[in-house]
C-alpha cells in the first residue's frame, strides 16, 4: 500500500535546518502530503542553525581529529571519519539537485569552497597525525588529502600560522582543498523558500508547543499557543519529529515516552573570538583544527576558520566553552533544572563523577578573560593582536547523557535520532556534527517514517545512500564530479 494516502500529516516541531531538511526531502517524494512546521521564535533558524551559531564546517572528517580518536596504545580509529564524510557526501548531493531543480535555489550563497587543514606541533602531535595521514590517504574519500612538515608550505597555506612563530618548533599538518565553508542559516532560508511553493506546507511562526498526546487512533494531538496574539491552537498529525534541539529530550519527558527514559542533556554554551579585519582575513583561506585541549570535551577542539557570510569575510576562533541553564540560546535558566527527573537524576550524576574533568574544564572557560583567550589563539596565530579580536555569543549546545548496555552512564559526543516504537515519533537530539550530515540523518528518518517504495525513490535522488562509496572508488569518483562540479567546489 502507498502509504502517501494513508498518511495525511506530518508536523514538525522546530523551524531549524533538520526539520526544514526532512520537510524538503518530504516535499520532493509525497507532495500530497501535510507538512506542518511549528517554530517558537518569529523566523526559522535562528538558533543553532543561525550561521554565527555553529562554526560552519562542513564536517567532513578531513580536519576534525576528534572523529579520529586513538586509544592507548596509540591505534587510530577512523571509522567515524568515514562514516561522516559520506554522510556528508548525501547533503552536497541533495543541495546539488536542488540547485538544478529550482531556478531560485542558490547553493552559491550558502556553501563556500574552503579548504579544511589539521594542524598540530610538538612530536606526540605529529607521530598522530602522520599515523592518521596514513591511513586515510589509503581510503578513497581521502585520497585528495597532503601531508607536510614543512613550514614554507604551510606559509602557503595560512600565512598566520606561521609568521611570529619560533622557526626551531615543529608543526605539520594536513589539507583537503575541496573542504566546505556552510552558512546554515543560509540554507535554512533556501530550503524554506522551497517548502513555500508547496500548498500543502504550513508554517506557524511564534508557536510554542505546550502539549503532544497520542489519541486513540495512532494520531498525535499537538497543542500549541501563538506567542503573539496569546490563543491556543491544536493540530492533529500522523507523524511528529522534534527538530527542537536541547528541548526535544525535554518534551520527550514531557510526553512521559519510555524511550526517553534514563536520557538527559548536559548543556554546553559557546563562545567564539571574532575578526572582521580585511589585512588579516585575506590571509587565511581555510579551516584549521588541532588536537582538543586536556579535559576538554570532543565538541571543543579549538580551530580557526573562514567564514564567508552575506559576503564578508571573517575569522572566527574557538570555541571557548561555558556552562548555563539553558537549552536553548533563547530559552530560559529553568530549562536544565526542569529536565531533571527520577529516571535520569542517576545517570546524570554517574556521569558528572566520570567527567570531572570537563566540570573542571568549563569553569576554567567560563572564568577566561580576553587576554587568556587571545593567548590561546596565539597557538595557532602568534602575531593574534587583542584589539582586532571581540568576543561573540554562540549557540547552546546540549550533549547527549544516557544509559549504555555493558557500559553504563555515558555523556555522548554526536547526533542521535530516537524513535518510538510504532515509528510515529522521532526525535533528534546531540550535537556535532549536526547539520552537515542533516540529509542522511532526515533519510534515515524518511525511511522509518513511510514505506520501502517511497525511500526507494528518495535513493534516486540521492543515489549514495545505501552505497558505501569508500568500497566502491568508481561510483565515488561518478558522483563526486558531477556534484562537486555542480556546486563549483572543483
Amino acid at each position: 500500500m502507498n502509504k502517501d494516502k494513508k498518511e495525511k500529516t506530518i508536523t514538525l516541531v522546530g523551524g531549524g535546518v533538520m526539520s526544514l531538511t526532512l520537510a524538503t526531502l518530504i516535499n520532493e517524494i509525497l507532495p500530497n502530503l501535510q507538512i506542518n512546521i511549528l517554530e517558537r521564535l518569529s523566523a526559522c533558524g535562528l538558533e543553532s542553525s543561525d550561521a554565527l551559531n555553529n562554526a560552519g564546517t562542513g564536517h567532513a572528517g578531513y580536519c576534525e581529529l576528534n572523529y579520529t580518536p586513538a586509544d592507548k596504545t596509540g591505534n587510530i580509529n577512523i571509522d567515524r571519519a568515514l562514516e561522516i564524510n559520506q554522510n556528508f557526501e548525501a547533503s552536497l548531493i541533495f543541495w546539488a539537485y536542488l540547485n538544478k531543480k529550482y531556478p531560485f535555489f542558490n547553493t552559491k550563497k550558502f556553501i563556500k569552497k574552503t579548504p579544511h587543514i589539521s594542524f598540530v606541533s610538538g612530536g606526540k602531535n605529529i607521530s598522530f597525525l602522520k599515523k592518521r595521514f596514513a591511513l586515510l590517504k589509503k581510503q578513497p574519500l581521502f585520497k585528495e588529502m597532503i601531508f607536510t612538515e614543512n613550514p614554507k608550505i604551510i606559509e602557503k597555506w595560512s600565512s598566520l600560522l606561521i609568521h611570529g612563530r619560533a622557526e626551531q618548533e615543529n608543526i605539520a599538518a594536513t589539507k583537503i582543498d575541496h573542504g566546505t565553508d556552510v552558512n546554515f542559516g543560509e540554507l535554512t532560508k533556501q530550503l524554506l523558500r522551497v517548502l513555500k511553493k508547496n500548498k500543502k506546507f504550513k508554517l506557524y511562526l511564534d508557536s510554542e508547543t505546550e502539549d503532544i498526546k497520542q489519541t486513540e487512533d495512532h494520531k498525535f494531538k499537538i497543542t500549541f499557543k501563538n506567542l503573539k496574539a496569546g490563543n491556543k491552537n491544536i493540530l492533529s498529525s500522523d507523524h511528529i519529529f522534534l527538530g527542537t534541539g536541547g528541548r526535544a529530550i525535554a518534551m520527550l519527558q514531557k510526553m512521559r515516552l519510555v524511550e526517553a527514559k534514563g536520557y538527559a542533556g548536559f548543556p554546553i554554551s559557546g563562545r567564539w573570538l571574532v575578526c572582521d579585519k580585511v589585512n588579516l582575513t585575506k590571509q587565511h583561506n581555510a579551516k584549521v583544527y588541532t588536537q582538543v585541549m586536556d579535559g576538554a570535551p570532543p565538541m571543543s577542539i579549538p580551530h580557526l576558520d573562514l567564514r564567508v557570510i552575506n559576503n564578508k569575510r571573517l575569522l572566527l576562533f574557538g570555541p571557548f566553552a561555558g556552562f548555563n541553564l539553558k537549552l536553548l540560546k533563547f530559552g530560559t535558566i529553568w530549562d536544565f533544572p526542569g529536565s531533571i527527573k527520577a529516571n535520569n537524576i542517576l545517570p546524570m550524576l554517574l556521569v558528572l563523577f566520570k567527567n570531572l574533568s570537563l566540570l573542571v574544564y568549563l569553569i576554567k572557560q567560563s572564568f577566561m578573560n580576553h587576554h587568556l583567550r587571545i593567548n590561546e589563539l596565539k597557538n595557532f596565530f602568534p602575531l593574534a593582536s587583542p584589539s582586532d579580536w571581540r568576543l561573540l555569543n554562540a549557540g547552546q549546545r546540549v550533549q547527549i547523557i544516557k544509559n549504555c548496555p555493558f557500559v553504563g552512564s555515558k555523556l555522548e559526543f554526536g547526533t542521535e535520532v530516537i524513535y518510538t516504537k510504532n515509528k510515529k515519533l522521532a526525535a533528534l537530539i546531540g550535537a556535532s556534527p549536526g547539520a552537515s550530515v542533516s540529509v542522511a540523518s532526515m533519510a534515515n528518518v524518511f525511511e522509518n517514517f513511510f514505506s520501502k517504495k517511497d525511500y526507494q525513490r528518495l535513493k534516486k535522488i540521492i543515489p549514495s545512500i545505501g552505497i558505501d562509496l569508500n568500497k566502491h572508488p568508481t561510483t565515488l569518483k561518478k558522483i563526486r564530479t558531477k556534484t562537486y562540479q555542480s556546486l563549483g567546489l572543483w
